[in-house]
């Protein structure tokens, strides 16, 4: 689990500011990054491009089967598309089995950082991470907020991003994806019991971020 045998797991539901504090913690701690939401994504983006449907156990499957890590790097992951897609395939079992293994590897072995260092351990974000994939982490985040808020976030967010987009039809969306997410069979969403949960609806990054930072300070000996 890397030098300090360091795992920090954060969960939570889209747009809730896990991958904002996940990279910043990263950089604190150096520590490698695992964004999980992008192994689906990937999975999803995989199958629409195969003409495929990502309600179909099959061919999600067989994309998850066959994914080409540098899909992962792939800038077209990061569109709403992409997400849909990644909703729907995460729901099916046999795709988060196949997926479980990448995760874990990547939390045991963490790759050297963009500078070459050793990394000091793992920071791994998702939905099931804290509960399925590292359930002995050093320490578990649950990062929510209510949905009017981040709806609201991913609106702006896609605005920026010079896309086309109805707040109205977020919200619909966020509400439809948190559905799916806390319903499935297989891992679903939901906060470990042992997880410092952060409601950011009201909160600024910089304080999600100290109040992340000193709970797993607690957790973790320097």
């Amino acid at each position: 689990m890397g030098t300090l045998g360091i795992v920090i797991a954060i969960d939570g539901p889209a747009a809730a500011g896990k991958g904002t504090v996940a990279t910043r913690l990263a950089q604190e701690l150096s520590l490698a990054k695992l964004d999980t939401g992008l192994l689906y994504r990937a999975v999803g983006f995989a199958v629409l491009q195969a003409g495929g449907d990502p309600d179909d156990a099959g061919h999600a499957y067989e994309a998850a089967k066959n994914l080409d890590p540098e899909l992962l790097k792939n800038p077209a992951l990061r569109l709403d598309d992409a997400a849909q897609a990644a909703s729907k395939v995460a729901v099916i079992a046999e795709v988060r089995a196949q997926l479980l293994d990448f995760q874990r590897d990547f939390a045991n072995n963490p790759p050297p950082l963009d500078d070459g260092t050793p990394a000091q351990g793992a920071i791994l974000d998702g939905r099931d991470i804290g509960t399925t994939v590292c359930p002995d982490a050093s320490a578990k985040l649950f990062i929510t907020a209510s949905g009017e808020v981040r709806a609201e976030r991913r609106y702006k967010e896609l605005l920026e991003r010079g896309e086309k987009a109805i707040y109205a039809r977020v919200l619909e969306d966020i509400k439809e994806r948190d559905a799916r997410d806390q319903g499935r069979s297989a891992s679903p969403l939901a906060a470990p019991k042992d997880a410092l949960v952060l409601d950011t609806s009201e909160m600024s990054a910089d304080e999600v971020y100290a109040e992340a930072l000193k709970f797993i300070r607690s957790r973790v000996s320097a």
